[in-house]
């Protein structure tokens, strides 16, 4: 019988992404879990557990006691935040994938997502259309967690035969969820700002430009690459995938068609750093070609979806 855990579901993308498994697999198929004690009201309709994946005997106990088969961990900290908590970071972002990939390694798990990121590249990585194998030097506390990690999760696929996939999430737009404290959530706030009638503060160069996607493109290919065939997937440390790329200023130019009165500035911060390391656009062939990825949502449709939906 399938049981899926999603372990961090409170986050940008775990609460879309537990909705839509909810919708496909049915609500008693899919567990929510989150350190929050409470229940977040967006995925009130459906199982929920309070979990800290730093808490390895309880979230061991709760996976074989309920049977899980498939877990989504995306319990992490992200790229901004990281860097003023490292040590915390690291201790989360790794000592959780170890819990997970050793639970499948004893069977009790069938099949793991764990996401990457762009992060991992560096500034030595080409930036433009950057391969799925190419340098990887990261200078970040969360890129160097997401390196390490990728390589661990192919480390115990070629090893202990563990069903681990993954992707390199580009930055996500969602009108679901707040900033998280990633670099590249400028890309987020920016909408509420403008629904607001605010003048929105970039911290962020104006010409800054980065691979972003639009959440539901994101979730799609997430699930479509779980549910892929084992023989389909052939890379087990991360596989890229793209949607959009574009700069604070092509992205203000959208919104500004529909808020002609919006206005912005830019006030770049220790996160220019981060995104002046990473690259500006993601060749995702790989994808394509093993488990048939393809976006569906550009700069305009995102844009005007947010606008429709963030009140």
């Amino acid at each position: 019988m399938r049981k899926i855990l999603v372990i961090g579901a409170g986050g940008q993308i775990g609460t879309e992404l537990v909705l839509e498994l909810r919708k496909r697999f049915g609500n008693e198929t899919v567990i929510a879990a989150d350190v929050k004690n409470e229940c977040p009201v967006h995925l009130a309709g459906g199982l929920f557990e309070h979990m800290d994946i730093l808490d390895k005997d309880t979230v061991r106990r709760f996976i074989i006691e309920n049977e899980v088969t498939e877990v989504y961990l995306l319990a992490a900290l992200l790229s901004a935040t990281a860097e003023k908590l490292p040590d915390f970071a690291w201790k989360l972002n790794m000592e959780g994938l170890f819990s997970i990939l050793d639970l499948a390694k004893e069977g009790h798990i069938k099949k793991i997502f764990w996401p990457s990121s762009i992060a991992v590249f560096g500034p030595t990585t080409p930036a433009d259309n950057t391969p799925q194998r190419t340098i990887m030097e990261p200078t970040t506390v969360y890129g160097i967690s997401k390196q390490a990690g990728e390589r661990w999760c192919e480390y115990y696929s070629a090893l202990h035969g563990v069903d681990v996939r993954s992707i390199r999430y580009p930055g996500l737009i969602s009108y679901t969820a707040l900033p998280g404290g990633g670099t590249t959530d400028y890309a987020v706030d920016i909408f509420h700002k403008a629904k607001q009638n605010k003048e929105f503060e970039c911290f962020l160069n104006e010409d800054t430009r980065l691979p972003m996607m639009y959440m539901e493109d994101a979730i799609r290919g997430t699930i479509d690459l779980m549910e892929a065939p084992l023989e389909s997937v052939k890379i087990r440390s991360s596989y890229n995938i793209s949607g959009i790329d574009f700069t604070p200023k092509e992205l203000y130019d959208e919104i500004a068609k529909h808020i002609p009165d919006f206005k912005i500035t830019y006030k770049p911060d220790f996160k220019q750093k981060i995104a002046d390391s990473w690259p500006n656009s993601i060749d995702d062939s790989e994808a394509q070609k093993d488990w048939g990825w393809k976006v569906k949502f550009d700069l305009e449709s995102m844009v005007k979806i947010m606008l429709d939906n963030i009140n």
